[in-house]
């Protein structure tokens, strides 16, 4: 029905504007930061397909009674030459947005990827150089630096962590050790994963409030993340005195995301978990008045509209166009 198509424009509008914006001033996601990344990225992948569910079924709806018989009265006309005159400008148009929309994200999503290995292999090859091993472990590596440094660079097999010998001299042995599990906790999450398609989904469409805020927001659940698998190991008062330490060495200037940029160090850093003074405060804030988890039931409600955002668009699509 071409109802549907309002539907998922409206859907589309909300999920760019009012839900990214309530959820990045909500207080709760650090409470449960794994739930709250689900919701993001139900909020992401929910709010691109009804941009472009909106206009594919707006487009189509002349054509045929549903989805797969009007792509296929759209393939006869395009691949046997007819007119277009049954579908009218307006629909034609919407067709081509639709179309060009996902293009953009599909190639903005693989340019992403092929930058951030291309960053990645430069920055592997300067730490072979640069760096040595720690007691002969090849995952972890040093730098010759005086700025307490510490990040981890994704790559599989070749994944290693990075600190500088000036965090070393500042660290204690337990603080040593919540930095190093909270880094391996990034690799081992395949946070670098999250990290590539929010910022391809930001490149993409800088211009909407969901993919800067929900990049922004992203970056700061993974750290919360990371230091929740910390906290298995380390008492509070540890990790927040190595969080300070490591956040002395980085700030604006040094910070990083995974399309690269200049560092403190020198080469890229692509993958690079440094974060503002802002959100550092947020973590130290998070860990000196720790409050309790979401419940069961809360988090059940808020998985289960993750879940919906996901199912609508679809759902809608495979309707009857008219």
């Amino acid at each position: 029905m071409i109802w549907a198509s309002y539907f998922l424009a409206a859907l589309a509008v909300i999920l760019a504007w009012p839900a990214p914006i309530a959820l990045s001033r909500a207080r709760w996601p650090a409470r449960s930061p794994f739930t709250a990344m689900i919701l993001w990225q139900s909020i992401a992948l929910g709010g691109g397909l009804s941009m472009i569910g909106a206009m594919l079924v707006w487009g189509l709806a002349p054509l045929g009674d549903d989805l797969i018989s009007a792509t296929a009265a759209l393939v006869q006309i395009v691949g046997s030459g007819q007119s277009a005159d049954t579908l009218g400008v307006i629909h034609v148009f919407a067709l081509s947005a639709a179309a060009l929309l996902g293009m953009h994200l599909v190639f903005t999503l693989m340019l992403t990827f092929v930058r951030i290995e291309r960053q990645r292999h430069r920055h592997r090859d300067m730490l072979n150089l640069l760096s040595f091993p720690v007691d002969g472990n090849p995952s972890t590596r040093v730098i010759n630096h005086p700025s307490p440094v510490a990040y981890c660079l994704p790559g599989g097999a070749r994944s290693v962590t990075v600190l500088s010998d000036g965090l070393l001299q500042l660290l204690t042995r337990s603080e040593l050790e919540a930095v190093l599990i909270h880094e391996r906790a990034h690799l081992n999450q395949r946070h670098h994963l999250l990290l590539w398609a929010f910022a391809a989904w930001r490149s993409a469409i800088p211009w909407l409030p969901t993919s800067q805020l929900a990049h922004r927001a992203v970056n700061e659940l993974i750290e919360m993340l990371a230091d929740d698998e910390a906290l298995k190991s380390v008492d509070e008062t540890t990790l927040m005195r190595a969080i300070a330490v490591v956040a002395a060495g980085t700030g604006p200037q040094g910070a990083t995301d995974p399309r690269g940029g200049s560092s403190a160090l020198g080469p890229s850093q692509p993958e690079a978990i440094q974060e503002y003074p802002l959100a550092t405060a947020q973590r130290v804030q998070r860990l000196l008045t720790p409050q309790p988890a979401l419940s069961l039931a809360q988090q059940g409600g808020v998985l289960s509209a993750s879940a919906l955002l996901l199912a609508i668009p679809p759902l809608l699509l495979l309707m009857p166009l008219r």
